[in-house]
């Protein structure tokens, strides 16, 4: 059962899965001085984040069997090793190609931090106590993308944007270091999976037949992935459209951070009474009414700057509340392959994401138009797969062992 106190392993896995908003939310108020820098556009610099999704993907899908094999700790520092690398190499990047490359590279190592820490909660916890850590690891997580870009526009005062990169550096060895003196194995013994390409293939089929599985991952992939194209275009749409300065837009991020942090807590407290299962059907409803209004409003033209904030408070809010039920359900039933299974959750919700947050610069429209037609399709492709959760997840057996 999850303690009362906030458990020092809770504390470590929390900065685990920080990796990833650190390393996306730290670096978008330098996309100006970065695109100067290297003789390019914002427009340029905001396409290495979907290439840090797409590595965040691909990554999640190697580490998942490494560690059903090898166990939770040495996948670990394998990965945070290839990251930091990967981070160094791109402050000492002099193009946008050699940029996306590297982070591409930092990606692939940063995914095993999001991978062990679902697994590790999958190894110690139940459905239900599952959540309620996830909602409690928000406190932890939350902070990442409230500080993240103000310590990243702070950097910009006082030194070039190659320090944000090294920043992530000391973080990763950081983690290293911890995790090497605190983090026991938890893998079951009786756990241990093959890495023939065979049984990979394997497992992750028999994963993504199971419907208690794939609805709510999905749910929780595209609900998500609204999130991803906000942060791929509101840098240019808040800053080069409305003026918004750097400083202001990490304030805006940090808003909108407090409230999806203010959600996972409410979250945890209904948890006490309910199942999360229950709370999908209202959590992935209101997202897809926030992403509604923002499209009616963005029709005319630009939308009013304190109206688009708070729809985007909104929607951002709700994810605080989506991301532990999901994740709680998806994971609760796949104790002999978590690591595969918490691969394929990673992967299936970054992939998406890379894919939103392409789309919302190839849409040929103008303002907040393209923002607002993919946040409003992520947002009732979300709703609809909660739904199907609610009505047949849980009625559906797991599908057989893959032959």
């Amino acid at each position: 059962m999850l303690a009362r106190k906030f458990p020092g392993w809770l504390l470590l896995l929390g900065a685990l899965i920080a990796i990833a908003p650190l390393s996306m939310n730290m670096y978008i108020p330098a996309f100006p001085a970065m695109a100067a820098a290297l003789h390019s556009n914002p427009r340029a610099i905001e396409h290495t984040l979907p290439m840090f999704l797409l590595g965040l993907s691909i990554g999640q899908l190697l580490y998942g069997p490494l560690s059903d094999r090898f166990g939770r700790r040495r996948p670990l520092f394998v990965g945070l090793l290839i990251y930091a690398v990967g981070s160094a190499a791109c402050a000492l990047a002099e193009s946008v190609s050699a940029l996306s490359f590297w982070r591409l590279l930092q990606a692939l190592g940063g995914g095993a931090g999001l991978v062990i820490a679902r697994a590790v909660i999958r190894d110690r916890l139940d459905v239900q106590e599952s959540a309620r850590a996830v909602s409690t690891l928000f406190l932890v997580m939350g902070v990442a993308p409230i500080l993240a870009p103000m310590f990243g526009s702070a950097l910009l005062l006082v030194t070039g944007w190659q320090a944000i990169f090294l920043v992530q550096v000391m973080f990763a060895l950081g983690c290293m270091v911890w995790a090497l003196r605190s983090m026991p194995e938890t893998r079951p013994d009786h756990a241990i999976r093959s890495l023939r390409p065979r049984a990979v293939l394997g497992t992750y089929f028999t994963v993504l037949l199971d419907r208690s599985f794939i609805y709510p991952a999905l749910c929780a992939a595209f609900a998500m992935s609204g999130m991803y194209a906000y942060i791929a275009a509101s840098p240019f749409l808040l800053m080069n459209l409305y003026g918004v300065s750097a400083q202001q837009y990490a304030l805006l991020f940090g808003i909108n951070a407090l409230g999806l942090i203010a959600a996972s807590q409410f979250n945890g407290f209904l948890l006490r009474r309910r199942r999360p299962d229950q709370l999908i059907r209202i959590s992935t409803f209101l997202p897809m009414v926030f992403s509604l209004i923002l499209f009616v409003a963005a029709l005319p033209g630009l939308p009013s700057l304190p109206v688009l904030l708070i729809l985007f408070f909104g929607y951002v809010s709700c994810l605080g509340a989506i991301s532990p039920n999901t994740a709680a359900i998806a994971m609760g039933g796949q104790g002999m392959h978590a690591g595969s299974a918490s691969a394929l959750l990673g992967a299936l919700t970054y992939s998406v994401g890379t894919l939103s947050a392409f789309v919302v610069s190839w849409i040929p429209a103008q303002g907040a138009l393209p923002l607002a037609i993919v946040m409003l399709t992520c947002g009732a492709i979300s709703m609809a797969f909660g739904m199907a959760n609610v009505r047949y997840g849980r009625r559906l057996p797991t599908v057989p062992a893959f032959p």
